[in-house]
């Protein structure tokens, strides 16, 4: 089935409606796991403590830490960017998938130009056959006519039809130019087990198979298609620990690229590409266009999602993820259930999906896709 990711005002209000009674006894929660949504879960962190007298800690340690935290029950929730499908998880874990965002190519290239990427370009310049800024990939990508789709809105929200498709309002000729430096290419990469690499990497494998012809995988490295130490490679090829490390070093690194969540380019002066589509558009990751492409996923009965790479709906940005809540249907302690459920409510609430997550590039959840992640807290406990 389709999911869209707009607000619709009813919906969300009933997910509000779950977390806005004040326990008697408050709780202090811990959680841990995806750097992805690290952002969001903070700026949720006051509210969350004014609408429910609950506290919470959260350690932005990538999703592969989160997963073995929620293995071994160390803390009380947990955040992963890929689903957790090992032996090692616990049967009373579940997926509640509460978060949505687009991953950002962020660079740091000095011209105020928009830098436009297509699939098998970004997986050339990550897999290392592509060295230099002026490739004569990159120079096509960003010398060329396409169109600029802008969605029909209402309040908001992006307008679908019958079958769930976004409705497009305009479609605006445009022409790039921009001539790019004769400048080696800096990647910075993920070091650290992590969601977004997982999700990153699969995006690559799928949009650009002949380029990335390696499977998926949570470590950069195991689905780097070649030799990561290769000597052309040393130096120029580095790693980082988490969203945070990869956009600080990449900010400290003159011609670098990395990819992380975009709100971390502001903090560290980079600059986010647009991504070149199916439809052959280049498409600014905004949080109408990631909805867009998540509108065109299928979620299953456990809440994991499956996404339609090969989309060629004309305004999407393809490089959309979803952050799963890891949470437990068998808490031992129950009054801390009840709290877990109450986070795990309110992220989904106007209060942080929409008062501080839109204006962080998250995703607002609505529709089949907020009804199933209801669905998935519910059973909480």
């Amino acid at each position: 089935m389709k999911v869209s990711m707009l607000a619709k005002s009813a919906a969300v209000a009933l997910a509000f409606g779950l977390v806005t009674s004040t326990p008697a006894h408050a709780v202090d929660l811990s959680g841990s796991g995806a750097s992805f949504p690290a952002l969001l879960i903070e700026a949720c962190k006051a509210p969350f403590a004014t609408a429910s007298g609950h506290s919470f800690t959260y350690a932005s340690s990538g999703s592969g830490a989160g997963r073995t935290n929620s293995d071994k029950s160390i803390g009380d929730f947990w955040f992963s960017d890929a689903a957790h499908t090992a032996a090692t998880k616990r049967a009373s874990i579940i997926h509640a998938p509460v978060v949505a965002a687009p991953i950002g190519i962020l660079h740091n290239l000095p011209s105020r130009n928009t830098l436009s990427l297509s699939a098998s370009t970004i997986a050339g310049i990550f897999s290392g056959a592509i060295t230099r800024w002026n490739d004569p990939a990159i120079v096509r990508d960003n010398n060329r006519a396409y169109d600029k789709i802008v969605y029909k809105t209402k309040n908001g929200a992006v307008v679908k039809d019958s079958k769930g498709d976004p409705i497009v309002a305009k479609k605006i000729a445009t022409t790039t130019r921009y001539t790019l430096p004769d400048k080696p290419i800096k990647v910075v990469y993920r070091s650290d087990s992590s969601g977004t690499t997982e999700n990153f990497t699969n995006y690559l494998n799928k949009s650009a198979p002949t380029v990335w012809t390696k499977a998926k995988a949570a470590v950069f490295t195991t689905s780097f298609p070649g030799n990561i130490n290769a000597p052309e490679n040393l130096g120029r090829i580095v790693g980082a620990s988490s969203s945070t490390g990869v956009s600080q070093l990449a900010g400290k690194t003159p011609y670098s690229i990395t990819f992380a969540e975009v709100n971390y380019a502001v903090a560290n002066k980079l600059k986010v590409a647009h991504v070149i589509n199916n439809a052959g558009n280049a498409v600014e990751p905004t949080s109408v266009t990631t909805s867009a492409f998540l509108s065109q996923a299928s979620i299953d009965a456990n809440g994991i999602m499956s996404f339609d790479y090969a989309t060629k709906e004309a305004g999407v940005y393809t490089l959309g993820i979803v952050s799963y809540m890891l949470v437990d249907t068998a808490y031992t302690d129950k009054t801390k259930a009840a709290a877990v459920k109450s986070l795990a409510s309110f992220i989904l609430s106007p209060a942080c999906a929409k008062d501080k997550g839109e204006a962080l590039g998250f995703s607002v959840l609505d529709g089949a896709f907020l009804k199933k992640a209801q669905e998935l807290v519910a059973k909480i406990g």
